[in-house]
């Protein structure tokens, strides 16, 4: 038997007042892509910020059906909407933020596991990692460089690429 070690790293920031501004400013379009959100079930609001290459801004944000799971979360409407618009302007960063009227949220929020697979598909696809800013209004801001940090067994099958 041999045993192995997984190690990640972020950064972790007290507020988003700490970040730089081009950071702090993404924050801000997904704060505002929240506004977006249609979530009568839950009452939880995620809105995304995808930052491309070209500085252009795409948005998403968290859409509920009373058929679940026929919603979809932001940041997988976010990145399908890079995928199926503008494929050839590669992404440089993702903000994802979370709110409800419901309960105080103290710390960000991660991005579902279905979430992670799909920024990890673009990131092979774009052959970049995604810098991936998950923060809290008021509250702390965690920078991650790539979704390895959160799946580090990601699914991809060479036998699947033809």
């Amino acid at each position: 038997m041999t045993e192995h070690e997984i190690k990640i790293s972020f950064k972790a920031y007290n507020n988003i007042g700490e970040l730089s501004a081009s950071e702090q400013q993404l924050c801000a379009e997904a704060a505002k892509a929240q506004q977006g959100s249609h979530s009568p079930y839950s009452k939880f609001r995620v809105g995304a910020a995808l930052r491309l290459q070209s500085g252009k801004i795409l948005y998403g944000s968290n859409q509920e059906n009373v058929a679940y799971p026929s919603g979809l979360c932001a940041e997988r409407v976010a990145f399908f909407n890079w995928g199926a618009n503008h494929s050839d302007d590669p992404i440089e960063a993702v903000a994802v933020t979370a709110s409800t009227d419901e309960f105080e949220l103290t710390h960000p929020v991660a991005s579902c596991g279905a979430c992670l697979q799909v920024m990890a598909e673009y990131e092979k696809k774009q052959n970049k990692t995604i810098e991936i800013i998950l923060f809290c209004n008021n509250g702390p801001v965690w920078i991650m460089n790539g979704v390895e940090s959160f799946l580090p067994f990601l699914f991809f099958e060479k036998g699947l690429e033809k």
